[in-house]
């Protein structure tokens, strides 16, 4: 058992593979990151989400992470436009791909409003590329420098991606088997019909019988999907499967990059051979022969910088990433409901939650009470995240006690009246009214002033 344990352990980590595949997965990830940046700044998202707003709701022990002002800001996307051009042709890599992560890492910490599964999912992804040496093929720095090119690599280095991605699907599977997805057909029940009009197939989709197809579907597709990509002989029709999938959810739901994102990262999987074939393609396209022929006299292997570090990285990395989904554990009540460890644990379109949320500021020394205006403080899209998300709403009631305080008023007590539906449940009050939020606490503890979901 000990040696069978010990040889899959050196097949997957310290086997030499090919490094066709690290480079593909560079190309891929760089191109990709690129449309996504040049999408964002052509919506006007950069002002819509980090200039205009005057607050912003921060993630738990990130209060120093703040926007750059107009200026800072529009440096720091074109900074992202640029290292994701050097990341895909491979020039400066490591400090391109070093500095990518920290921006882009920092641009989502900036506000949780804006938070989205593939946001942390490239910020894992560029993280773990750091690690590797996607640019010793097929890259402008091995045109700069013929002396970096080498031919392998040792296994992890590619399999640390194929590792990431199972997770990501598995996760997502498994937050699936849930009464509402599966017996329910929740949120797919209150999707499906609003692309109604779509041509050929808009009919169909208002159909309950197709709401449990996609539903169960979705769970069978997210929880094997990643084995059936490591399989050298399901791993085709399983790319074609990743491919319909996620172009079908692209169609369907509007989900931004995340489909695309998907279909170009789990490239990875494929063999060498192919990965091999992908580059001379590319060789003659861009007529780039001179990049590290295919024809060597010596193939060299790389020869891994600081292996104990880089192990003990990604061994903490990879704890963090199966414990995180988990945690959820510690907490009572119902998840989507109280929302506690919900965040980067890869549930992806598990819910349908909408709310309102009124709040109420009172001088304890006059009794005098006022009606918040939330739009006072907030954009339409902070106000409606807020509005359904037990932190944030904490959050909000701290920033208005603080604005009140400005105006002279000590110890203003916030309380808040919300109520919030959640896949088709019903509109019910969500925050005990009796609290004073600007007394409590954001923690990684339980929020007891959430009320409980009544399932009746």
């Amino acid at each position: 058992m000990l040696n069978f344990i010990k040889e899959k352990f050196t097949s997957f980590y310290k086997a030499n593979k090919h490094i066709a595949p690290l480079a593909v997965l560079r190309i891929a990830f760089g191109g990709i990151m690129f449309v996504s940046v040049v999408r964002f700044l052509a919506k006007g998202w950069v002002a819509a989400f980090y200039i205009k707003p005057k607050f912003h709701f921060t993630f738990y022990g990130f209060d120093w992470v703040k926007p750059f002002g107009a200026t800072g800001m529009y440096v720091l996307f074109a900074l992202l436009l640029i290292t994701s051009i050097m990341v895909t042709i491979g020039l400066f890599y490591r400090a391109a791909i070093t500095a990518f992560f920290l921006c882009f890492t920092y641009v989502e910490l900036i506000d949780k409003t804006t938070y989205l599964n593939h946001y942390y999912l490239i910020s894992v992804f560029s993280f773990l590329m750091i690690w590797v040496p996607a640019n010793r093929y097929f890259s402008a720095d091995v045109w700069r420098k013929p002396g970096l090119a080498v031919t392998y690599v040792q296994a992890w280095a590619i399999n640390i991606f194929k590792l990431q991605l199972v997770l990501v699907y598995l996760f997502a599977g498994v937050s699936k088997l849930n009464y509402d997805w599966l017996i329910a057909a929740m949120p797919l029940r209150i999707w499906l019909p609003a692309s109604s009009h779509l041509p050929l197939i808009g009919g169909l989709v208002t159909h309950l019988w197709v709401a449990y197809a996609f539903s169960w579907f979705g769970a069978l597709f997210d929880l094997f999907i990643g084995f059936l990509l490591l399989n050298a002989k399901t791993r085709k029709p399983a790319y074609g499967l990743v491919i319909i999938f996620h172009l079908f959810t692209a169609w369907f739901f509007k989900i931004g990059m995340f489909p695309y994102i998907m279909i170009m990262v789990t490239i990875v999987f494929f063999s060498e051979k192919t990965h091999i074939k992908i580059i001379d393609f590319l060789r003659k396209i861009f007529s780039l022969a001179n990049i590290h022929p295919s024809k060597k006299t010596t193939d060299p292997v790389y020869k891994t910088i600081a292996p104990k570090l880089i192990f003990v990285v990604l061994i903490l990395h990879f704890i963090i990433q199966i414990l995180l989904p988990f945690r959820y554990l510690l907490y009572p009540g119902k998840l989507y409901w109280t929302e506690e460890g919900y965040r980067f644990s890869w549930r992806v379109m598990l819910m349908e939650k909408g709310g309102t949320a009124f709040f109420y500021v009172k001088d304890p020394q006059t009794g005098k009470k006022d009606e918040i205006i939330n739009s006072q403080y907030l954009t339409a899209f902070q106000e409606s995240q807020m509005s359904t998300q037990p932190d944030m709403i904490l959050q909000f009631a701290h920033i208005l006690a603080h604005e009140f305080q400005k105006k002279g008023i000590k110890n203003p007590i916030v309380t808040a009246q919300s109520y919030v539906t959640l896949n088709g449940s019903g509109s019910r009050l969500y925050i005990d009214t009796s609290v004073n939020l600007a007394n409590e606490h954001d923690t990684f503890g339980h929020k007891k002033w959430i009320l409980p979901f009544n399932e009746n």
